[in-house]
Order: C-alpha cells, then structure tokens, then sequence
C-alpha cells in the first residue's frame, strides 16, 4: 500500500520528451529572447481555450453548432495543456523535472498532509 501524500514519481519518458520537444521549439522557434519566451506562456491561454471549446462542443453548449467534440477530445486537450505547461517550465529552467517535483510533494503535502 503506497502512501497518498507521496506524490508518484514523474515519467522518465515524460521529461524526456518534454526536452526534446523543448529543443523542436527552440530550433524552429521565429522569435528568440524575452519576446519568444512570452510568447511561450502565452500558448498555454491558447491551449486551455481549446480546452473550454471542446466541453462546450462535448456539451452541445452552443444552440447554433450543437455537439461538435467528444470526451476524447477534451481528454486529448487537456494533454496538450499539460505538455504546454512543461514546455513552458523547461524554457524558463533546465531543472524542470527538479522544480516540477518538488512542487507536486508541497502540493501533496499541503493537500493531503505529509506522510505519517
């Protein structure tokens, strides 16, 4: 039985390919320095807008389109936030998986209380 305040350990995979998709972005990328990395962030407002698109097509929300998504379709966005989000973190520090951990046991600990 595992301890629910330890926070489960990250994919090595994940960060893996979270660099090398950092390092896609930074070879191919049309605007350097401080302006890219804004730019950066800004992809995750763009991302979790796609999100609120699909709940409402899930939902059929909007009379005039109707069900235009699926739960797919929101589960498959909500993956892209989180690789934005990643991304993001890997373009501010290459310590990212470091900083992304430490993070996620403050807040595990703080939500579900530190390990007995």
């Amino acid at each position: 039985m595992t301890d629910q305040a330890t926070p489960p350990e990250t994919s090595t995979d994940l960060w893996s390919a979270i660099d090398a998709l950092w390092t896609w972005l930074e070879t191919d990328q049309p605007i350097g320095g401080r302006e890219g990395v804004l730019l950066r962030m800004l992809k995750l407002s763009e991302e979790v807008g796609e999100v609120a698109e699909a709940v409402i097509g899930a939902t059929g929300q909007n009379p005039r389109k109707g069900v235009t998504h699926t739960w797919d379709d929101v589960q498959g966005e909500l993956c892209d936030v989180v690789i934005t989000a990643l991304v993001a973190l890997r373009t501010l520090t290459p310590d990212a998986r470091e900083v992304f951990d430490r993070h996620l046991t403050r807040v595990t600990e703080r939500s579900l209380g530190s390990p007995s």
